[in-house]
């Protein structure tokens, strides 16, 4: 397993992570059980850093998580916060921020955050001054370590990394929403700022085993949210056309196929070879495929750029570029 750091992260990370939506069984039944196991393969195949946030489950994927690194001390726990109450800039108030970092704290069983992030928070509160002053002062006193934001757009990300204190942007890259390659990327290497890069499989569309007949649980986001209903549509699919995207995956396998490799495993390496990210956050719903996953971060000199740029500008990038 490959490994990354940014200056203001401090500290590498592998460059396969792993994504814990899943493990709050919002969205599919995960037994405890599994997705300790999940959480076991994953370190035991050299993933460092694990995505969580304190919504999921309503803390159910933090308190499992919790429970693993009482016994495996070292992974790194990126958790989120905001995504509690409605959102309104007056709702990320220091009041707020001391009750949701105290809940997260004792969901993990641990005295300092290692990394809280605002769960793709109104504009509003990516440029207020005082929310990074209370987010400063979480820091002095011991509950964070270091702090970041979780973003929809291209902007927003570049907003927060003017901010001298934030340790890391997480945004939605994948080889269907390219927009971060302009700007984003850019400038957070020059700022010592880490990218964390969601939903790299594209809500799984990149795994190329949709079609168009594929039907998902009523409490699959790719159900309910297709549209934008339950938050931003880019959060599914990657705000993508189903039946665009499901043609595009097969020419990204056909792509895969070319170099030697699963489209999963091209998608994932992809983009944790782009200069500027710091790690790739799949989840996971089986052993088998947070194997899969973190092997894709010991793949080396993948080269296929110019294709992927290919499938973009022919299906996506007129619809989504300028969207986010």
């Amino acid at each position: 397993m490959h490994t990354r750091t940014a200056a203001r992260l401090g500290r590498p990370l592998s460059v396969i992570g792993l994504g814990t939506w899943q493990l709050g069984a919002d969205w599919g039944d995960v037994s405890e059980s599994d997705a300790t196991a999940i959480l076991e393969a994953s370190a035991e195949a050299g993933v460092t850093i694990f995505d969580t946030a304190d919504v999921y489950g309503d803390g159910r994927s933090e308190a499992i998580i919790g429970k693993f690194i009482a016994r495996n001390p070292g992974v790194f726990v990126a958790t989120k916060m905001g995504r509690r109450l409605e959102q309104v800039p007056e709702n990320y108030s220091m009041a707020n921020f001391r009750a949701w970092t105290d809940r997260s704290r004792s969901n993990l069983g641990v005295d300092t955050l290692d990394l809280v992030q605002l769960h793709c928070p109104p504009t509003a509160v990516i440029e207020s001054d005082r929310v990074y002053d209370d987010l400063d002062t979480l820091v002095d006193e011991g509950a964070i370590a270091r702090y970041g934001v979780s973003v929809e757009t291209a902007d927003q990300a570049l907003a927060a990394i003017a901010r001298q204190g934030v340790a890391s942007v997480q945004i939605i890259l994948n080889a269907f929403r390219l927009k971060p390659l302009d700007a984003v990327l850019p400038a957070a290497q020059a700022a010592g700022v880490a990218i964390i890069a969601r939903v790299p499989l594209a809500s799984g569309l990149l795994s190329g085993k949709y079609s168009s007949d594929t039907v998902f649980a009523a409490n699959d986001h790719r159900n309910y949210n297709r549209n934008g209903e339950a938050f931003d549509v880019g959060e599914t699919f990657s705000g993508v056309d189903f039946e665009k995207g499901v043609a595009a995956a097969q020419e990204f396998s056909a792509l895969a196929t070319q170099v030697g490799l699963s489209a999963p495993a091209a998608a994932l390496a992809w983009i944790a070879q782009l200069p500027g990210v710091t790690t790739v956050i799949p989840g996971a719903r089986s052993v088998a495929q947070a194997q899969s996953n973190a092997a894709a971060g010991s793949i080396d000199g993948l080269d296929i750029t110019a294709g992927v740029a290919d499938i973009y500008d022919r299906y996506f990038r007129a619809a989504i570029h300028d969207r986010w």
